[in-house]
């Protein structure tokens, strides 16, 4: 799930102190509260949004903004969240990050119009780009001793995993039970929680040496990923020939160059290129932006073919999507043990072509689909595929990595995955938007033909959804040469 893709960030560069801190469990304890709210909000929102989308009247080109708002100033500003944290203090960066996360989540709750909410939906991007960057830094500082640094990630990686699963069923509680805005006010309470233990338990750290940061890095790589996102929203409305679906992809593509020109002069890059040049890191990053994309856009159209196609609740298709939760927490455990002794590549491999053979099952289905004979089966083997393919990523991100870039590395895996899932969202939410037109063209209107055609729109995503994770897995078998023996197994934690 979206959700059950961790947010590890940049790794502290201060060196550990030399006794534990006292309280540390305590803090663990906290910044757990804190990653659960941030894990929570990816999943949960999900299951809300076909009666936020009804309740505010967003076009179902527009519809992907609920999710690409938040994914893409997250992603875009992860990097830069994770020096700020380090520099100007990992507890203040903690609590400040808290704060705004609820905040937003504030206004998004009471949003009047869709562009309220989209705007609220970045501003939770941006503070959980400071929050939990933050809260890693906290773990990584406070637990030294291996086997104790062991246990505080384990926990952190179950919260990130489990999390996702609660947020399905949260969020189909919360949406038919109360209101769909309670989605987003339910951080709330839970920031509340959490500030109020942090402040006297959490201790303040921070790195030493220059603090510069690159600003206009961030700031130009975010600019280029909206303004993509924003032509793919155009391409939907417009056609892919019109004038303003060109300017908006073209000015995109020139701001990502502008940025690799950034990183390549500045003193202080947001993102080395050194750590993207190595072939294995450059070929993991690829696959882990192609499976984002194939994947995020897939758990869109499934919340909604659950609840306006097949006529689920929101508790009953938050229920229906726990498959994929399943099968990623099977493939992962089993993918741990396997990693040592057949390396990365065949597991990625074998976990594309899982996760690509479930998309394709899903293009299948019709407007009275079987859940057992169908859906389930389809969303197990696609959870599989997860697992297999995001564990050994993580191992792949730090081989042969320096120590002063291992922070930078891991949080480029996690941005990838968050900037992939983005630009598949708003891509495939196009095709979607254009196979439905292009369907009911020509034909008589009806419910029965717009329902048709909304099963078209659904197929077509999927079927591009696949596509991308098959492109992944092309990657991986041409890119990746790392051996299993080249593995620094468990020097990362991905949750």
């Amino acid at each position: 799930m979206p959700g059950s893709i961790s947010t590890a960030p940049e790794a502290p560069r201060a060196q550990a102190p030399a006794t534990p801190h006292p309280r540390r469990w305590l803090v663990l304890a906290v910044i757990a509260i804190s990653q659960l709210m941030v894990v929570l909000d990816a999943t949960i929102v999900n299951i809300a949004l076909p009666e936020a989308q009804a309740d505010l009247g967003i076009s179902d080109a527009d519809r992907q903004w609920v999710v690409t708002a938040y994914t893409l100033t997250f992603g875009g500003l992860l990097l830069l969240g994770g020096r700020i944290a380090d520099y100007w203090g990992r507890k203040r960066t903690f609590l400040v990050g808290m704060v705004g996360f609820a905040l937003a989540s504030a206004v998004g709750g009471l949003a009047t119009t869709g562009e309220l909410l989209f705007a609220a939906r970045a501003l939770q991007g941006a503070f959980g780009a400071l929050l939990a960057p933050a809260a890693l830094a906290l773990l990584t500082v406070l637990f030294t001793e291996p086997k104790e640094r062991a246990k505080a990630f384990a926990v952190y990686g179950a919260i990130a995993g489990g999390g996702s699963a609660v947020g399905l069923v949260l969020g189909g509680v919360l949406t038919q039970y109360i209101d769909w805005r309670w989605c987003l006010l339910v951080n709330i309470p839970i920031a509340a929680v959490a500030l109020f233990a942090a402040i006297p338990l959490v201790p303040e750290s921070r790195a030493h040496g220059d603090t510069r940061y690159d600003i206009p890095g961030a700031v130009v790589v975010t600019a280029g990923l909206v303004s993509l996102v924003y032509g793919f929203t155009r391409a939907a409305e417009d056609g892919w020939d019109a004038s303003a679906t060109i300017g908006f992809i073209a000015a995109g593509v020139v701001l990502l160059a502008a940025f690799v020109v950034i990183e390549l002069r500045s003193s202080h890059p947001l993102l080395p290129l050194r750590i993207l040049l190595d072939r294995n890191r450059g070929g993991a990053y690829l696959a882990s932006t192609l499976i984002g994309a194939g994947l995020f856009g897939a758990f869109l159209f499934l919340t909604f073919y659950f609840q306006q196609t097949l006529g689920y609740t929101p508790v009953e298709a938050g229920l229906a999507s726990l498959p994929i939760t399943v099968g990623v927490l099977i493939s992962a455990g089993a993918a741990s043990q396997l990693l040592p002794r057949v390396g990365a590549k065949p597991l990625m491999v074998a976990g594309a072509a899982l996760a690509a053979a479930a998309m394709l099952a899903l293009t299948q289905i019709d407007v009275d689909s079987s859940f057992v004979a169908h859906l389930l089966p389809a969303q197990v083997v696609l959870g599989l595929g997860l697992g297999f393919t995001f564990v050994p990523l993580s191992s792949l991100a730090l081989v042969g990595v320096p120590e002063h870039d291992a922070g930078a590395a891991s949080a480029t895996l996690n941005a990838t995955q968050q900037i992939g899932g983005s630009l598949g969202t708003a891509l495939l939410n196009t095709f979607f938007t254009s196979a439905v037109t292009a369907y009911l063209a020509g034909r008589i209107p009806g419910p029965t033909t717009v329902a048709q055609a909304t099963i078209h729109g659904y197929s077509v995503a999927f079927a591009w959804g696949a596509a991308l994770i098959l492109v992944a897995g092309l990657a991986t078998m041409l890119l990746i040469k790392v051996r299993k023996e080249d593995l620094a197994t468990g020097a990362v934690h991905m949750g």
